[in-house]
């Protein structure tokens, strides 16, 4: 990828995580990106392409996110690093907190929204609740997922930076 047309993508997801994607205009990240408007749409197309550029990069990234709970025999490892998982991401640097806002920002638009994103995760949290002996593996499962879903948006949406007494709390209640 040349380093305009990676430009180019970084500017976009800095201005569409957040000012919207409705409200930039090409020009204003041809702007931001120091290109010409031109060379978005020769790249991308238009403004949709770019945005499904991103979330085609969204995809690659998950997997690598992902790939550690997934390949994990460990039950109790598997929930540990689940439970993690949004405490790192409060280490990351400003560009990469600006595409996780944009992965949860794009929840809630119907194009965009793929509800089987999480399912391999839900489903090796399930494989793991069960192997330890909780009643209702799949309610945990999803439990557990809406709890890191409601960390992960607060911490990206309003900068709350959780304690390392909120992660040892979760630690702690499933006895990871």
């Amino acid at each position: 990828m040349t380093d305009k047309k990676e430009n180019i993508l970084r500017a976009a997801l800095v201005l569409f995580a957040n000012d919207g994607y409705n409200i930039t205009s090409t020009s204003k990240i041809a702007k931001k990106a120091g290109v010409s408007e031109g060379l978005i749409f020769r790249h991308f197309e238009n403004k949709k392409g770019l945005l499904d550029a991103i979330v085609a990069d969204a995809h690659r990234r998950l997997s690598k996110v992902f790939a550690h709970i997934l390949f994990e025999d460990d039950p109790k490892e598997v929930i540990r690093k689940t439970i993690v998982l949004p405490f790192e991401m409060s280490k990351v640097d400003r560009v990469e907190k600006d595409f996780w806002k944009l992965q949860f920002i794009l929840k809630w638009q119907r194009e965009y929204n793929n509800s089987n994103k999480m399912k391999p995760i839900i489903d090796k949290l399930t494989w793991a609740f069960e192997k330890l002996g909780f009643a209702t593996p799949e309610k945990e499962a999803a439990l557990l997922i809406q709890i890191i879903d409601s960390t992960s948006i607060s911490m990206l949406r309003d900068g709350i930076e959780y304690s390392e007494q909120d992660k040892l709390f979760l630690l702690a209640k499933y006895k990871v």
